[in-house]
């Protein structure tokens, strides 16, 4: 059985959260919470609360041990992004976009 759980809209760029990401796939729910938990990233922190929230949805909705769920996908996509201007010379305006990402846990009881 496979749980889910999204975390839309998060003020980081999808190139820097990616990589503590594919760390934790593959590995059993307390080994991916201790990487998450002790990484000094950004990432991190967002990483381990949806974590959290899927190894909740899979007690409280599905009754499954969470000491037996293993993390099949961490993936963060491409959100929006926020169309902001930096004044430049001469009275010229410079772009800057700020992104965002939506993080995507899966868990899953299977071997």
């Amino acid at each position: 059985m496979e749980v889910k759980a999204i975390t839309r809209n998060l003020r980081i760029s999808v190139r820097k959260a990616r990589p503590i990401a594919r760390r934790v796939q593959g590995l059993p729910l307390a080994a991916a919470l201790n990487i998450a938990d002790f990484s000094p990233l950004k990432a991190a922190r967002f990483l381990a609360a949806t974590l959290r929230s899927a190894a909740a949805n899979a007690k409280n909705n599905n009754n499954l041990d969470t000491e037996t769920l293993i993390v099949k996908k961490a993936v963060f996509d491409e959100g929006t992004r926020m169309k902001r201007y930096w004044c430049g010379a001469r009275g010229s305006a410079k772009p800057i976009q700020k992104k965002f990402s939506h993080l995507t846990v899966v868990l899953t009881n299977d071997k």
